[in-house]
């Protein structure tokens, strides 16, 4: 499955990213809306799910995400709704690790 959240806000560590495994982080920004996919080996086997997916939040409840590579980059975000059929765009696209 998927999750779609709004980016609210996020360090400015992530913009400072050059190398190329990171520089993704460099298109991150307030108020878009990123696509994250739950799978294997994230996905908890008991529970199916992934830990940080919000699942019991409501829209207005504000999360936090990291990214992997580089720990200063974070931010928050609020959960928009969970899809079973993932069809996330290319772009602003990532997965819980």
């Amino acid at each position: 499955y998927c999750v779609e959240f709004k980016t609210e806000s996020l360090s400015h560590h992530c913009a400072l990213e050059n190398r190329p495994y990171t520089r993704w982080m460099q298109y991150l920004r307030e108020g878009h809306t990123v696509c994250v996919a739950c799978q294997p080996p994230a996905m908890n086997t008991d529970t199916h799910r992934c830990s940080g997916d919000g699942h019991n939040a409501d829209g207005g409840k504000i999360l936090h995400w990291e990214a992997v590579g580089n720990s200063q980059c974070q931010g928050t975000w609020k959960k928009i709704r969970q899809l079973e059929n993932c069809s996330c765009p290319l772009v602003h696209s990532f997965i819980f690790t």
